[in-house]
């Protein structure tokens, strides 16, 4: 169960400059599509290298930790433009 936590911490860390560079640019453009797909690369390998494997009871932990990650990079974003 720590293990999971754990994952899902490094899934928002591994997100937030993702959420940070897709604010930063158009809806629906091709960066805005990367910054959003780039990551789960580097998330199906950390669950690969922690050995998560693919079990539904991770699913709403990592898929949370992902959104949330997002959510964060766009709103430290946004606090940056402000400063």
């Amino acid at each position: 169960m720590k293990l999971l936590w754990f994952a899902g911490v490094l899934v928002f860390l591994i997100n937030m400059p993702f959420g940070y560079w897709r604010s930063r640019v158009r809806k629906f453009s091709a960066q805005w599509i990367l910054a959003i797909h780039m990551p789960v690369p580097l998330i199906v390998a950390c669950r690969i290298f922690l050995g998560l494997g693919w079990h539904l009871s991770t699913f709403p932990v990592l898929v949370g930790a992902f959104f949330a990650g997002q959510f964060a990079g766009g709103r430290l974003q946004r606090m940056v433009d402000s400063l």
